[in-house]
């Protein structure tokens, strides 16, 4: 369970700062409610996760979900350069985190 809320806050995590950017500086009212609700959840599942899972594992896991998606939604609406050493190291960070995932110790 511990897993999935991580992976759900993570999505959360690229949320908001995608939510952060589109809201100009807190400017526009939209995007900053959803970054405040984006931004609570994303904490509340870290803060979830983090009584099962080590710290630094579930903080690496966290960001880079949060890090991949939003450059990978960067990418898809033309905001962040898309070519092949881009995306081979986005690739790699999503191998990272599957890999984190693996090597866990922790039953859930």
């Amino acid at each position: 369970m511990s897993w999935l809320v991580l992976v759900a806050s993570g999505c959360m995590e690229s949320v908001w700062a995608i939510a952060l950017g589109k809201s100009e500086g807190f400017t526009h009212v939209g995007p900053t409610i959803v970054f405040v609700v984006a931004l609570v959840l994303s904490m509340l599942g870290l803060s979830f996760a983090v009584k099962t899972l080590p710290t630094g594992t579930a903080y690496a896991v966290w960001v880079g979900i949060g890090a991949a998606l939003t450059v990978i939604y960067g990418m898809a609406t033309g905001s962040e350069p898309a070519n092949l050493a881009r995306i081979l190291l986005i690739a790699g960070l999503v191998g990272c985190v599957i890999g984190l995932k693996l090597v866990d110790g922790a039953a859930d």
